[in-house]
């Protein structure tokens, strides 16, 4: 992922900005008697990005990758909508308790700018919906140039989005939050759809750390800047999620990416570490080649 890139990340103030006031009241107010529920995965799993996380001899990657991690962020369907028989293929590879959680189609979001979309958004749903109980929360992703003049179409396509089917939506034009009308607007929406408001943290657009949640889930699309900082600030993420979950939270979805996906999966498994530690989870550590997770920088 190149979005957000910048060329010195030793000179950006990393520090996490402090929650939106009505995050606190948000939590407390959904909170229940759930299982924390906590999903960390990478955006991909080929080999090709994925560079010496394989040992030798693997055979299916996926395979492999779902026995490290128990979810992956599916941008393949940002691209292609797949029929049946490949979701089947892809469902038959993981394991019981896996999670894929795709990202609607670019005809919807990036084409046609959620403009007159219904079929294409019934194609899609047809297509997911063969993961079943393995599929996670499904995410849109919006152009930097979408801007609020557009919010109509927003509200269309959450009111048109199958009930019951978990959806969260990443606003990258700043006007979505830098607006207090706006904002609050957006945020009832959301709200009263259950739909998560998602967090995306890269180098140089820190204005979309707007660390407000508007369901009782927490999806976040980290960016990591291939530099050593990227160690730390997964060590603030894993304390504010705990932080978080000390309010209410009860669902973590978080995907690790950098800009060249070099060491996402180490990264990943480090994230994993303190978020058992912190949170005091079990999730499972992903193995790395003997190593690699020595040498994260």
């Amino acid at each position: 992922m190149k979005f957000g890139r910048v060329d010195n990340p030793g000179t950006i103030d990393f520090s996490l900005p402090k929650d939106h006031p009505d995050t606190t009241n948000l939590l407390s107010d959904s909170k229940n008697d759930e299982n924390l529920n906590v999903y960390v995965g990478c955006a991909k799993w080929n080999k090709k990005d994925l560079k010496n996380f394989y040992p030798k001899g693997v055979g299916d990657e996926l395979t492999y990758y779902a026995k490290q991690f128990n979810s992956v962020e599916l941008n393949a369907t940002f691209y292609n909508t797949f029929g049946e028989d490949q979701i089947s293929q892809w469902y038959e590879k993981v394991p019981e308790g896996f999670k894929f959680f795709p990202k609607v189609n670019r005809y919807i979001s990036h084409l046609k700018w959620l403009n007159d979309i219904e079929e294409a958004t019934d194609n899609f749903y047809d297509s997911i919906v063969h993961f079943k109980e393995k599929l996670g929360t499904t995410f849109l992703q919006l152009r930097g140039k979408f801007q609020p003049k557009f919010f109509d179409r927003v509200a269309n396509f959450v009111e048109y989005w199958p009930e019951g089917v978990p959806l969260a939506i990443e606003f990258r034009h700043t006007d979505w939050f830098n607006d207090p009308e706006v904002a609050e607007e957006l945020y009832e929406l959301l709200e009263e759809n259950n739909v998560a408001n998602i967090i995306t943290d890269t180098a140089a657009r820190r204005d979309l750390l707007h660390m407000r949640l508007t369901n009782n889930e927490a999806f976040v699309r980290y960016v990591g800047a291939n530099h050593p900082t990227d160690v730390s600030r997964l060590d603030d993420w894993a304390d504010r999620l705990k932080k978080w979950n000390d309010e209410g939270l009860q669902k973590i979805h978080f995907f690790v990416h950098q800009n060249k996906e070099r060491k996402s999966p180490q990264l990943a498994a480090h994230f994993i570490k303190q978020l058992n530690s912190v949170l005091q989870t079990d999730l499972n550590i992903p193995e790395m080649p003997e190593g690699m997770q020595k040498d994260l920088f």
